[in-house]
C-alpha cells in the first residue's frame, strides 16, 4: 500500500476538533506526538456529563490523513482554534506530552484574540519557554529502530507499529511530529497568558525531569500548581478513571 501525505485538501473542521458529549463546558484535548483524536475518545465515558469532550486531530491522520503534514506548531495549534464549535463557550485547554505544547498555543492565540480559555492545564510535558531534554532526533533511525524508540516511551497500541502496512501510514507523521516536539521553545513575550495552568506529571518519567513543570509558572500572570502522579510518561494509562476524576474537578474548579 502506498501513502500519500499532501494533496492540499483541508478536512472538515467536525474532522480537525472532534466534539463528543453536550456539556455546558467545553474540554479541549490535544493528544501527543504520534498520537491521535481515537486514543482519547474514551474520556467521553470517564468524565462528568457537563464536560463536552473535544478532541484536536492533527494532519496526518485519520480523515485529516491528506493534509500536509505539520511543520511546527503552528500547523497542529492553528487549525485547531479555527474550527472550534461555534457555540464553544467555557473552555478548559489540555494536552499530553508535546499536546501540552499545543495546548498551550492554542491557548496563547485565544487569549491573542481575546477569547480566553478559563484554564490551561499541561500534561507530562516541559515549560514551553525551556529546550527538550530528552529529543528524539527520528531523523536518524530507520524505521524499525524508530518503531523501538516509540514502544520504549510508551502510549501507542499494542501491535499497532508491528503491522508494514500500517507502519507506512503513520510513520511520517510520527516523524514530523517528534521533529516539532524537539526543536520547540516559546520565545515571545513574557507572560503570554492570564488564566491558571494546571500542571501534571508522573513521579518517574524518564523524559521530562521533574525541574522542567514549576516554570509553567512562568507562562501565566495568574496562578500555576503542579500535581504528580505514581507513573511514568504515560501514567494516567495505568488508572484512567481516578485521572479524569481529578480532571473533572480541575474544570469544576475553574467554574468559579
Amino acid at each position: 500500500m502506498s501513502a500519500a501525505h499532501g494533496t492540499g485538501t483541508m478536512a472538515d473542521r467536525e474532522d480537525v476538533v472532534w466534539a463528543l458529549g453536550t456539556g455546558t463546558t467545553d474540554l479541549l484535548v490535544l493528544p501527543h506526538a504520534g498520537g491521535n483524536a481515537h486514543a482519547y475518545a474514551e474520556w467521553r465515558e470517564h468524565l462528568p456529563a457537563s464536560i463536552r469532550l473535544l478532541i484536536g486531530q492533527y494532519p496526518g491522520r485519520g480523515a485529516r490523513f491528506v493534509d500536509d503534514l505539520p511543520e511546527n506548531v503552528e500547523d497542529l495549534a492553528g487549525p485547531v482554534v479555527d474550527c472550534l464549535p461555534e457555540d464553544t463557550g467555557r473552555l478548559v485547554v489540555l494536552g499530553h506530552s508535546m499536546g501540552s505544547l499545543v495546548a498551550f498555543e492554542v491557548a496563547r492565540i485565544l487569549t491573542e484574540r481575546g477569547t480566553p480559555p478559563l484554564g490551561l492545564v499541561v500534561s507530562a510535558c516541559r515549560a514551553p519557554q525551556l529546550a527538550n531534554p530528552a529529543p528524539v532526533d527520528a531523523g536518524r533511525f530507520d524505521d524499525d529502530q524508530l518503531v523501538a524508540a516509540i514502544k520504549a516511551r510508551g502510549g501507542t497500541q499494542d501491535g499497532i507499529l508491528d503491522e508494514p502496512e500500517l507502519r507506512e501510514i503513520i510513520l511520517p507523521a510520527i516523524r514530523a511530529d517528534f521533529g516539532i516536539d524537539d526543536v520547540y521553545r516559546y520565545t515571545g513575550p513574557a507572560t503570554p497568558l492570564g488564566c491558571p495552568v494546571t500542571v501534571l506529571g508522573g513521579d518517574a518519567d524518564p523524559i521530562v525531569p521533574l525541574d522542567t513543570l514549576a516554570p509553567w509558572s512562568e507562562v501565566t500572570t495568574d496562578r500555576a500548581t503542579v500535581e504528580l502522579f505514581a507513573g511514568d510518561h504515560f501514567y494516567f494509562q495505568q488508572d484512567l478513571p481516578p485521572f479524569l476524576t481529578r480532571v473533572g474537578q480541575v474544570v469544576q474548579s475553574l467554574l468559579g
